[in-house]
């Protein structure tokens, strides 16, 4: 029997106060927690490279 699958609810990633953006190659930019996860990265893609480290708005107005 077949059954029904429910369908995927893809969500756009969010930054919180401690991501880190990496562009991985020429099209692909991934959120990463840590840098520990970016030396793993770093062995796949050899010319990644960190674009900036994301505070979001609400963590940036606390501190003003």
């Amino acid at each position: 029997m077949n059954r029904k699958r429910e369908p995927l609810v893809l969500k756009p990633a969010t930054a919180d106060d401690q991501c880190i953006r990496v562009r991985l190659d020429h099209k692909t930019v991934v959120l990463l927690k840590s840098m520990a996860s970016f030396d793993s990265w770093k062995l796949r893609y050899p010319n990644a490279h960190v674009l900036e480290v994301v505070a979001p708005a609400r963590a940036a107005r606390k501190k003003a």
